[in-house]
């Protein structure tokens, strides 16, 4: 049995090294993909009444698996689009330099920790809705580690107006980046 707390931490590292292979540009994308699904979920959830009358209601099920798809639709475009051949034709997201290697490395370390650290997240929201996925032990030291960890998670102190300030200086970095 392996803790989710050290599970992030071994997916922060395969991220990293991820990152490190693609490069800064290619994982700026998916660092806002990330940040785009964390918003539509925000706005989602405070603005459209089926949805926010749903989200108050359940206590996993339905919201949970809306949650992880958005993410997951959002993420996989991140990672998929400089592999278009259009785009990919234009060199633009080459890795060029060492520099831009090891701050791609950072990058996907980042990108492990806000992936992962969302779907953990949302699945404590949900009650864990997995059989083989139990709720952190808040008695032991690991539990409360784990608890701990889960109050810095992204979707925890990402929500209104911080996500708006967010999702404005990721904009902000794709346009210096990539016009």
């Amino acid at each position: 049995m392996i803790g989710l707390n050290v599970l992030l931490w071994v997916f922060i590292v395969i991220f990293a090294i991820i990152g490190y292979a693609r490069g800064l540009k290619r994982e700026l994308l998916v660092t806002s993909a990330v940040i785009l699904a964390l918003y539509v979920i925000t706005i989602l959830e405070s603005y459209v009444p089926l949805i926010r009358d749903t989200a108050a209601k359940s206590v996993g099920g339905t919201i949970f698996w809306m949650r992880i798809f958005i993410v997951g639709f959002l993420v996989f475009f991140g990672y998929q689009v400089p592999n278009i051949p259009r785009v990919a034709a234009n060199n633009r997201f080459k890795v060029e330099s060492q520099q831009d290697a090891i701050l791609g490395l950072i990058m996907g370390a980042i990108n492990g920790f806000l992936l992962f650290g969302t779907v953990w997240y949302y699945m404590d929201r949900a009650g864990y809705p997995f059989s083989m996925i139990t709720r952190p032990e808040v008695t032991s030291e690991a539990g409360k580690a784990a608890t701990a960890l889960i109050k810095i998670l992204a979707p925890h102190w990402l929500t209104t107006p911080v996500i708006y300030f967010v999702v404005a200086v990721a904009l902000a970095f794709i346009l210096i980046v990539f016009v």
